[in-house]
Formats: C-alpha cells, structure tokens, sequence
C-alpha cells in the first residue's frame, strides 16, 4: 500500500513541474514579444524621421529663391504661431519658407516625440533670380538635423528615454 501511494505523488510532482516549466516559456515568450513590440516602434519612428526630412527637402526644392535668401535657415524647430500665407495672400518665396517651416514644425510635433530640428544651408556662390534659370537653382549645401527622443528597448519602465539624432546633408 505504501508504494502505490509514493506512485501517485511522483505523477503529481511531474505535472507541477510541466506547469512550472510551460510558465517560464510563456515568461519567456511574452518578453520576446515586448521586445519586438518597442523595437517596431523604434523602426518607426526613424521612418517617421526620415519621412519629415524628405518633406521638407521637396519644400526647399520647389521655392530655390528661399532658399537663396535664407529663408529655411532655423536653429528653432518646431516653430509656433500661424503661417505666412494663406489662400487668400500671394506667397512671396520668403513667405512660402516660413509657411513651409510651419507645416513642417506641425509634422515633428506630431509624429515624434519631444522633437526639435535645424537647418542651416549655406550658399555656394551669390544668386538671383536670373542666374536661377540658367543653372541648377543652389550650389551650396544645407544641413538637416532633426532630434527626438525613444523610450530604450530594455525591459525597466524607469529607464531614461534615449535621444536620437538624424543628421542629414543635401542640396536642396
């Protein structure tokens, strides 16, 4: 009697260790999951990043004379207030810069977080309107940097939100 009794307590033993190492891969399974989870979000937000500053590069494309003058030129990303132009007022190329500047400091307030940007374009040679049409429309360079900051993919809710930067040289 004493050994069929030592018998069923052995099957119980197993049946707790099965539930005990199935937990651990469900542990296992759904701090993988976490993980790959906050690393889509990461891959998203350097698309969102990469997004904004095409943007904004087809902007400075589409007004050259803004570009000429300045009028991107902007250590203080996102700007607030309202935009220049409207559908009612004409856009002068400097006007149209700072309406653009203002779409585009809407886009960085909404699609990352924290964000803060600059650009800095320097000219190749002086131009005007005239030279504009007989050669490409800009021959110096512009510099984009564009900063926000992600949550880092470890596992602790406490840890410190890590800045990213996306830096990015182009001729308009």
């Amino acid at each position: 009697m004493a050994s069929a009794r030592h018998v069923r307590g052995v099957s119980l033993i197993e049946v707790l260790m099965a539930v005990l190492v199935f937990t651990v891969g469900l542990l296992g399974l759904s701090s993988l999951l976490i993980a790959s989870f906050r690393s889509n979000q990461v891959g998203y937000q350097r698309t969102q990043a990469e997004f904004i500053a095409m943007s904004m590069a087809d902007r400075m494309r589409a007004n050259p004379l803004g570009v000429w003058a300045g009028g991107y030129n902007s250590a203080a990303y996102p700007l607030s207030g309202s935009q220049a132009c409207t559908a009612d007022l004409a856009c002068t190329p400097a006007k149209l810069a700072l309406r653009d500047q203002y779409i585009w400091s809407s886009q960085l307030r909404t699609f990352l977080p924290n964000a803060s940007a600059s650009i800095a374009c320097s000219n190749g040679t002086t131009a005007n309107a005239t030279q504009l049409q007989v050669r490409p429309p800009y021959a110096g360079n512009c510099v984009m940097r564009i900063s926000w900051t992600e949550r880092g993919a470890g596992d602790s809710a406490h840890q410190d939100a890590a800045p990213r930067v996306y830096v990015w040289n182009f001729q308009p």
